[in-house]
C-alpha cells in the first residue's frame, strides 16, 4: 500500500526541537529549576524565537515545564498518580489519604449528583471541599457528596464550619461499613472555580475522576475530583498495573 498523504508531511521542527529539549530536560535540568530566556535558547539551538515558543507550548502542555508570571519557565514535578482500579477501598479521610480537607457546608447538590445518591430533588447533603498538593502546588481539588444518611451521629459534634467541620464529616464517615467503589475517568475542562484553585486558565484540560463509594447497598458519597492534566498520571490495575509516567525515561510496566 501506498503512504497517505498525512504519512508523506514532514515533522514539523518544532516538534523535533520539543523532543531536544525533553531530552536536555532530563539530562541537564532539576525539578523547579529556571530555563534561560527564550533568545539563549533559540541561539544555542539554532532555531527561530516563534520555533522556540512553540516547542515550550508543547512541553508547557504535556507538563514537562510550567510558566510562571514574574518567575520565568521552570522545570516541572513529577506528575501526580491517580489510581484508578485499586482493591485498596478505604474511606476519605482515612488514614494514608493525600488529600487535605478545606471547608464543608450544606446544600442541595446538582441533579445529577442527587440522582446518584438517591437523595430527593431538594434534600441537602454534605459537600465537602479538599485540595491535593504536590512539591508545594496544589494539582487537584475535590467535592465530597455526602447524604445526611451516610453520618448519622454528625449532629452531635460541635465544628460549624471551614476545615474542622470537614474533618468532622469525615471522621464521622469511617463508622459506616464500605462495601466498595467504583472510578471513572474522563477528560474536560476547567470551570472557572476549578480553574481559579489550579492556576490554569478556564477551559483548560483536566481529568475528571467521579468516584461512587458503596455501602448498605447504594452509594453514600459521591467524589468529583478534577486534576489538572499536565500534572497527573493514570495507574490502572492492582498490584501490577499499568502506569502511564510522565518521565520519559520510565517504562510502562
Amino acid at each position: 500500500m501506498g503512504t497517505t498523504q498525512l504519512e508523506s508531511v514532514p515533522e514539523p521542527k518544532y516538534w523535533h526541537l520539543k523532543t531536544v529539549l525533553s531530552e536536555a530536560l532530563d539530562s541537564e535540568f532539576s525539578v523547579g529549576e529556571i530555563l534561560p530566556n527564550e533568545r539563549d535558547l533559540a541561539a544555542r539551538f539554532g532555531v527561530a524565537r516563534a520555533t522556540l515558543r512553540q516547542a515550550l507550548e508543547q512541553l508547557e502542555l504535556e507538563g514537562r515545564l510550567q510558566r510562571r508570571r514574574g518567575v520565568g519557565t521552570t522545570v516541572a514535578p513529577p506528575r501526580v498518580g491517580v489510581a484508578v482500579g485499586t482493591r485498596q477501598h478505604i474511606w476519605p479521610g482515612a488514614a494514608g489519604d493525600a488529600w487535605q480537607p478545606v471547608d464543608s457546608a450544606q446544600a442541595v447538590p446538582p441533579a445529577a449528583v442527587a440522582a446518584a445518591l438517591g437523595t430527593g430533588a431538594d434534600e441537602a447533603v454534605h459537600t465537602v471541599r479538599r485540595s491535593r498538593m504536590s512539591h508545594g502546588q496544589q494539582v487537584a481539588t475535590e467535592l465530597l457528596y455526602i447524604p445526611a444518611a451516610s453520618v448519622p451521629g454528625l449532629t452531635a459534634i460541635d465544628a460549624p464550619s471551614g476545615a474542622a467541620r470537614a474533618r468532622a464529616v469525615l471522621r464521622e464517615l469511617q463508622h459506616l461499613p464500605l462495601e466498595g467503589e467504583d472510578r471513572a475517568v474522563e477528560l474536560g475542562s476547567a470551570r472557572a472555580d476549578d480553574a481559579r484553585a489550579l492556576d490554569r486558565l478556564p477551559g483548560s484540560p483536566v481529568l475528571v475522576v467521579t468516584t461512587r463509594f458503596l455501602a448498605q447497598g447504594s452509594t453514600a458519597v459521591l467524589s468529583v475530583a478534577t486534576y489538572r492534566a499536565d500534572t497527573c498520571r493514570l495507574t490502572f490495575g492492582d498490584s501490577a498495573g499499568v502506569e502511564i509516567h510522565h518521565d520519559p525515561r520510565q517504562r510502562a510496566s
